[in-house]
């Protein structure tokens, strides 16, 4: 195995955030195999959804990046303010996007039933609810410290 893949998988900030990752995005498609009654491949690299994986993963990462070098550290201050800043855009910023995706899809279809223009539809589903966000969080503080 090569030098850098050995140290990527040795690195416990790095694993606390890939398994935080791996467990919310698996979480996500199982819960929504289970909803749908069906799999869908691009629930593998979609986006939106419970738990949110962004949430899980920055959480994970400034949480294991705290419990690794301390939580007064100016790395760890780093991670949480990246932290803040994915999170807020997870639930709002890229939240609202899809609102409006929503709402152009209304006129998509009030156009095209009026026989004016087909176009395709935008992609709705871009972020994440307060709950997902707070979910993937979860997931991600569980993982640095069992992975610590």
């Amino acid at each position: 195995m090569p030098d850098f893949l050995v140290t990527w998988f040795t690195n416990r900030v790095f694993l606390a955030w890939m398994l935080a990752c791996v467990i919310a995005q698996c979480t996500k498609i199982t819960l929504g195999a289970i909803r749908q009654r069906r799999f869908d491949f691009r629930w593998l690299i979609g986006t939106g959804g419970m738990p949110s994986t962004h949430a899980a993963g920055v959480t994970a990462l400034s949480t294991a990046v705290g419990l690794n070098v301390g939580f007064g550290s100016p790395l760890f201050a780093t991670a949480l303010v990246f932290t803040v800043i994915t999170l807020f855009d997870a639930q709002g910023v890229r939240r609202w996007s899809g609102r409006q995706a929503q709402v152009l899809n209304k006129i998509l279809e009030d156009i095209y039933f009026q026989r004016r223009i087909q176009e395709e539809r935008v992609k709705e589903l871009l972020g994440h609810t307060p709950t997902e966000v707070l979910a993937g969080m979860g997931v991600g503080i569980v993982t640095a410290w069992v992975v610590r």
